[in-house]
């Protein structure tokens, strides 16, 4: 059988064959497992996100609470989980604020030091949103269209800055003895309301930036992930230690190019026999692109037998599953913020915002009564 017949009949056991229907007619479409699981992934996040909102909701009503909060929403606070690595590592204490951001956020890093920043490629929710502007970009344009690379090298630079100014304000500039005052301050505890306040009550100015960042990302593909992004930076730096690379075979490559058009990092990669760039997210697309079976590949040494993207799937699937069970097991991933907590804070929020000039005669008596409880229970 020809390499080709080959590595064409392999392919099947990588990719789910979906029935796709486009404006050309009927037919197959292939679609990765790579992305079925940063599918997966935004389920769950919109999930979370979505129940979040509904938690928060029963609090401004001043309802019972029946809906309670889900802890997964603390993998969007960054800085918290940063802020509570440096405090675990001093102490060896997961605080009781946020645990489960902490715990996600070592997760994650964990798996960059295995696959590099996978987590960019694989499970990002805003990575999957590039990867479909890259397709609204390539549908506009015709072909990719990429910056200098006197112009891209140092842009790409930005977001190690923005990276690095996170690791030093918290790991130097942040005094111990700060730490956990910071973790147990308002501004900390209740950064999950701020965090969804910041996209249901979003501001002129946020929602220009963010619609800027968006068609940006249409016009130079990837453009936040590849030049502003400090999460990717952070994994990427990490990544450094991993063994698991991208090998090209130098005497089966047919120096095709294939495999450097597909490549969101725009990294070199038929100059290089193995890739070490921190811009690699083991994504596998220069894998799938090359015509030539295991002439370039994912493996954790140049001879090993290649890392599939079922494997990186399971393992993914597996770790995260393993990780989350184990924290819930051990007392590590539900916060101990009482509910009324939460209820008080939001009460104060809209009491010093303008919402009070809108709402309704039964949600201000709503807010009294619960002002009214909250009293009693203070005393």
């Amino acid at each position: 059988m020809p390499r080709n017949e080959s590595k064409k009949s392999t392919c099947y056991f990588d990719k789910i064959k979906l029935f796709h229907i486009n404006g050309h007619g009927a037919g197959l479409n292939s679609i990765p497992i790579r992305r079925c699981v940063q599918v997966l992934f935004l389920i769950i996040a919109l999930f979370l996100g979505i129940k979040f909102y509904m938690f928060t909701g029963q609090l401004s009503s001043g309802a019972a609470v029946h809906i309670a909060r889900p802890a997964g929403v603390e993998a969007f606070l960054p800085i918290s989980a940063l802020v509570s690595l440096k405090y675990f590592l001093l102490t060896g204490i997961i605080n009781k604020i946020h645990p489960a951001g902490l715990i996600i956020f070592i997760m994650i890093l964990s798996t960059a030091v295995v696959f590099k920043k996978v987590f960019c490629a694989w499970i990002c929710p805003f990575g999957l949103l590039s990867d479909y502007l890259e397709k609204l970009h390539l549908h506009i344009f015709g072909k990719k269209i990429n910056l200098p690379q006197w112009v891209d090298f140092p842009l790409r630079g930005i977001k190690y800055i923005i990276a690095g100014f996170f690791l030093w304000s918290v790991f130097f500039a942040m005094p111990a003895v700060d730490l956990k005052q910071f973790i147990q301050s308002p501004y900390n505890t209740f950064a999950d309301i701020k965090m969804l306040e910041f996209f249901t009550n979003i501001s002129a100015v946020s929602f220009i930036v963010i619609t800027i960042l968006i068609l940006m990302s249409v016009i130079i593909s990837h453009f936040w992930c590849r030049y502003l992004c400090p999460y990717g930076a952070l994994l990427g730096i990490t990544g450094i230690f991993s063994p698991g690379k991208i090998h090209r075979d130098d005497e089966k490559c047919l120096k095709c190019g294939k495999c450097e058009k597909v490549c969101p990092g725009l990294i070199p990669i038929m100059e290089k026999k193995k890739i070490n760039s921190l811009e690699c997210s083991a994504c596998l697309r220069c894998v799938d692109a090359c015509p030539e079976k295991n002439v370039i590949k994912f493996s954790f040494f140049p001879g090993n037998t290649p890392v599939s993207q079922k494997k990186i799937a399971l393992v993914l699937i597996v770790f995260f599953t393993l990780g989350i069970t184990a924290s819930k097991l051990s007392g590590h991933w539900q916060n101990n913020v009482p509910v009324k907590a939460y209820r008080q804070y939001i009460l104060n929020s809209r009491m010093q915002s303008n919402m009070p000039v809108r709402i309704s005669r039964k949600e201000m008596k709503h807010m009294i009564e619960m002002m009214q409880k909250m009293q009693r229970m203070q005393k």
